[in-house]
């Protein structure tokens, strides 16, 4: 496979499997990473771009002549950090890659969508930036990091949100099976511009996840939020910040 990814947080904890199973695939792979200190931990083959989200020069170096870009950084759950850090950096990325034929691949997490959780309106709204920008993409929901036992490899994709309790019973997964279907996501047809929450039950990991994709429901083109979500709120009455992004960013 002759297509380069670029790979956001690439030495984070998911980071660093979305890397290995990246090459694995046969994708050239470009690690965005802060410093050359923290790029130690990825294989030689990854080319390493040293970088900030928050400074647009780093981010047009890195996104030059790639074919896809796999969003997996996170900061806290405090407000703060996730609209200057999580969000900003989709919405700086998008801006740049603006009318390029670009994949994306955007990890957030489930209950992105819970009403009164203030850092998770922000990482909902980089969802919506995504949806809006025109690329093809995939959001993907993750659930508990590795809270899921060795015998829980069959992955499981579910859409609308529902499962908001805040814990382990919304779902978990193991971060490997994470970097699969982020990476897995680029090339398959069957999960073009879907948006799911994801987790793992009782059984052996599917040999092909195409099925699976293809059971989802693909979001409607024609609106920022992903199919079967609750919990609607008017663009009119969101932050100015993401109003102003997302015309910005928008097809």
């Amino acid at each position: 496979m002759s297509e380069t990814v670029l790979v956001i947080r690439a030495t984070g904890s998911i980071g660093r499997h979305v890397v290995a199973e990246a090459l694995n695939q046969g994708y050239h792979v470009k690690a965005f990473v802060r410093s050359e200190s923290r790029a130690r931990v990825l294989p030689a083959e990854a080319e390493v771009v040293i970088g900030d989200l928050l400074d647009l020069s780093s981010i047009e170096e890195a996104v030059e002549g790639v074919q896809a870009i796999i969003f997996t950084h996170g900061t806290s759950t405090r407000e703060s950090d996730v609209r200057d850090v999580d969000y900003t950096g989709v919405a700086n990325t998008l801006k740049d890659v603006k009318g390029k034929d670009v994949k994306i691949a955007l990890m957030t997490a489930v209950g992105t969508t819970r009403p009164g959780v203030a850092y998770a309106v922000w990482k909902r709204y980089g969802e919506q930036l995504v949806r809006a920008s025109g690329h093809d993409y995939t959001i993907v929901r993750p659930g508990w990091f590795d809270y899921n036992n060795d015998d829980e490899r069959q992955i499981v994709m579910l859409q609308g949100d529902t499962n908001q309790s805040g814990g382990p019973a919304d779902g978990v997964i193991a971060r490997d099976q994470i970097a699969r279907v982020l990476v897995s996501s680029l090339n398959d047809a069957e999960a073009r511009n879907k948006t799911f929450e994801l987790s793992a039950t009782y059984g052996p990991a599917q040999e092909s996840l195409t099925a699976t994709f293809a059971a989802l429901r693909a979001d409607d083109t024609d609106d920022i939020d992903g199919i079967l979500n609750s919990n609607i709120v008017s663009v009119e009455s969101t932050s100015p910040q993401f109003q102003a992004d997302l015309a910005s960013v928008s097809a």
